[in-house]
């Protein structure tokens, strides 16, 4: 199964790709950013991001995505951005017949680290561990990508972090 995670923000989106096997090993494929310039208009931004995210769909088609939830963010304009690329980001995978999950940062936290409040480095160690790389993957939005490519992976397979074998 090839799982997609996607980290959706509107100057960087990232997105981490992963294979899981009949084995239940997990291999990374790749992480990358989709990257927006800050000066063209939003509109703009959201078609470059729906352009890139649907050619590396055709591309690499996966089987399932994974796109975090929205929490509540204190400056309100970069959680109004996040909402709509999340929006571009959610349609192109249903146009594209794409099966999607979307956790909320606890319950991923929680399935990765076994610590709903873990921070970024716990995150990024666990990854690391889990996807046995030798380095913490940048930018943090592809680690975070790859976080969420894990979650997908773990939830097909009906386990958690604590579960694995």
């Amino acid at each position: 199964m090839i799982v997609l995670g996607i980290d959706p923000g509107l100057a960087t989106t990232g997105l981490g790709l992963i294979e899981s096997n009949e084995r239940r090993e997990l291999t990374v494929r790749e992480w990358l950013t989709i990257a927006t310039p800050t000066g063209l208009p939003l509109a703009d931004r959201l078609e470059e991001i729906r352009f890139d995210l649907l050619r590396y769909l055709e591309e690499h088609k996966p089987d399932l995505a994974v796109v975090e939830r929205l929490f509540f963010s204190t400056n309100v304009k970069t959680a109004f951005d996040v909402a709509q690329v999340r929006g571009v980001i959610l349609l192109t995978l249903a146009e594209q017949g794409i099966a999607c999950l979307e956790p909320n940062p606890l319950t991923l936290k929680s399935c990765i680290t076994g610590d709903g409040h873990a921070d970024k480095r716990q995150m990024q160690d666990m990854i690391c561990r889990i996807l046995n790389l030798k380095e913490i993957p940048k930018p943090d939005d592809a680690a975070d990508a790859l976080a969420l490519a894990v979650f997908g992976a773990l939830q097909q397979q009906g386990l958690g972090i604590g579960d694995r074998a």
